[in-house]
């Protein structure tokens, strides 16, 4: 029987010695301040069992890990229309980009890049006022972890909204292309709130458990259909680390979903849910040490998706 606590309080004491750690997500001046030395791991198993190690239960910007939640509500909400309005596909360019927008009539590339996540906000104010869906997000999110502790780091949303300005004009682009139907500083606020929602690797390994258990969580209840796990569970392994999506398939072999906050949220169906947080980033603005420890647990677990046949 694989020793998982071993092995996670192994990788945590490797990543300690690491120097190159990244470079932290400057722009954001909350996030500026982190101190790169933070690492922390939590795998949450099938069984229920739950490992730990470093700074596992300290709370960080979750930033563009909840598009995955964003986008699970939105599905719950809108089916498969929201296809209509975001596409499927790997974007190759930056998280950030607006190029692709121009020649593609203001449809974002996937719900995972900020074009995309903005639009799955704007689907999810549907019927409310920004409050009321800020609110319907972080409730949705608690739910999944079972732990209302968790809120909203309000000091980086308004650092989000006072240096946003390329997501300002993302924004303003769809509104023109009729791809926004709410007026853009709603979409936008509640979009920088959701990326703004604090949580420790343990309470963000907790929420993603239904991925892992094709649509439920513990006791049965059901989140989404198995298929729209699945479904959701493909699109991180394709689009879930932007332009460096291919690289982490390529290495780690799990669905995954990064935030420039440091965390990622990877996905073994079936057999984890697992989330890491180093806040120092890539070239690309994925966690730099987080990607090499996800890497390291599935060699040494077997748990990538291309093993099939590992305990």
């Amino acid at each position: 029987m694989t020793d998982i606590g071993g092995i996670i309080s192994e990788i945590a004491a490797e990543m300690a010695t690491v120097e190159d750690r990244g470079t932290v997500a400057s722009y954001i001046p909350p996030l500026a301040a982190i101190d790169p030395g933070h690492f922390g791991i939590a795998v949450i198993e099938a069984d229920g069992a739950c490992h730990v190690a470093g700074d596992a239960d300290m709370a960080f910007s979750i930033q563009s890990v909840s598009k995955v939640f964003a986008l699970t509500l939105a599905l719950g909400k809108a089916g498969d229309a929201l296809w209509k309005r975001v596409g499927r596909e790997p974007s190759g360019s930056a998280f950030n980009s607006i190029v692709q927008l121009e020649t593609e009539s203001g449809v974002p590339r996937n719900p995972f890049i900020n074009a995309g996540a903005i639009v799955v906000a704007d689907m999810i104010l549907s019927g409310h006022a920004p409050r009321e869906a800020i609110g319907e997000i972080l409730r949705f999110v608690r739910a999944v972890a079972e732990d209302d502790t968790i809120g909203i780091d309000e000091a980086v949303a308004r650092g989000e909204q006072a240096t946003g300005f390329r997501n300002i004009a993302l924004a303003n682009y769809m509104r023109a292309f009729g791809n926004l139907h709410h007026p853009v500083d709603h979409a936008l606020g509640v979009y920088f709130h959701q990326c703004a929602i604090a949580m420790s690797c343990r309470q963000l390994a907790q929420a993603g458990r239904y991925l892992m258990m094709q649509g439920r969580v513990p006791g049965g209840g059901r989140i989404v259909s198995a298929a729209r796990a699945r479904r959701i569970n493909a699109l991180m392994m394709m689009c879930g680390h932007y332009d460096g999506s291919g690289e982490f398939a390529f290495r780690v072999g799990l669905p995954g979903k990064s935030g420039v906050g440091g965390g990622i949220l990877a996905i073994a169906p079936g057999r984890a849910s697992i989330a890491v947080w180093s806040p120092g980033l890539n070239e690309r603005g994925n966690s730099k040490i987080g990607a090499v420890a996800l890497e390291r647990l599935v060699h040494r677990t077997g748990w990538s998706v291309f093993d099939p046949a590992a305990d």
